[in-house]
């Protein structure tokens, strides 16, 4: 996919097909990602208690599970509305916030890994790696700024847990295992905004409800959020700063186009 003709096909799809992505969240960004999935052209649903979470996720089209405020109450919804989502062949994103920083928080991921099938694992260098066994400075969910060992470390994530694994910071990692793909987009106000990485899941979940191939939904995902962190940065005024640039970053995922999506950063897939 070293074009954006697929990105641009899918992104058609998902303004066609208006899919349900069902969400749960973070309740810090919940809003900011029901906005996000209604600017690209989806519909979000955010429904975490268990008594109903697995029968939402029969109504939908993908699945995102974020541990970014885990609570013991939302736990048995997660498993319950992903072990539907596998049942029913839906892509589930999972985004394992923090989750170097407490003992709590890996228990429940690897819970969730070992119990579930993801078909996206998402998650900041530090996150990554923290999953991966190896050591991290890891302090709150703030990302890290080491991407040296990103791909080796993304390879070994897709293999073990058979996902696609993406690794968003500076510049972004994707990787299937065997391919990689390295996205240059996006602008340093992103870093500034709280939950630009939970809405990238919202972006990356719409767009794999239209496909089967979540390779290539990933990267339109992180593309779409970092190809509108541009436009969100050129479109800012004078004395506009990390406030605007957010109303404005939502601005831009609602107008995508062809000729936005042609004018940024680029895409480089390779073995």
């Amino acid at each position: 996919m070293e074009d954006l003709t697929t990105i641009e096909q899918l992104l058609e799809q998902i303004k066609a097909q208006k899919p349900l992505i069902h969400h749960i969240t973070n309740s810090v960004t919940i809003n900011d990602c029901a906005n996000i999935t209604l600017a690209i052209g989806a519909s979000p649903v955010m429904a975490d208690e268990v008594e109903e979470a697995a029968e939402m996720t029969t109504h939908a089209q993908a699945l995102v599970i974020n541990i970014g405020t885990l609570s013991t109450r939302t736990i048995p919804a997660m498993i319950a509305s992903g072990e539907k989502a596998n049942q029913k062949g839906i892509p589930v994103i999972f985004d394992p916030v923090g989750v170097g920083a407490t003992p709590f928080r890996m228990r429940v991921a690897k819970e969730l890994l070992e119990t579930l099938h993801f078909s996206v694992l998402r998650g900041n260098m530090s996150e990554i790696k923290a999953l991966a066994g190896l050591e991290t400075h890891a302090k709150g969910v703030d990302a890290g700024d080491d991407m040296d060992d990103a791909v080796s470390i993304a390879k070994q994530l897709a293999k073990r847990y058979d996902c696609i694994v993406a690794v968003t910071g500076k510049e972004d990692i994707v990787s299937d295992g065997i391919k990689v793909a390295t996205i240059k987009a996006g602008h340093p106000l992103l870093a500034q905004v709280s939950g630009t990485g939970c809405m990238s899941n919202s972006l990356i979940a719409s767009f794999a409800a239209v496909t089967s191939d979540s390779f290539s939904a990933t990267i339109a995902g992180l593309y779409a959020m970092g190809r509108s962190g541009e436009i969100a940065f050129n479109n800012l005024r004078e004395f506009e700063g990390a406030g605007t640039f957010h109303i404005r970053l939502l601005d831009a995922i609602s107008l995508l186009s062809s000729n936005t999506l042609l004018e940024g950063g680029r895409i480089y897939v390779h073995s």
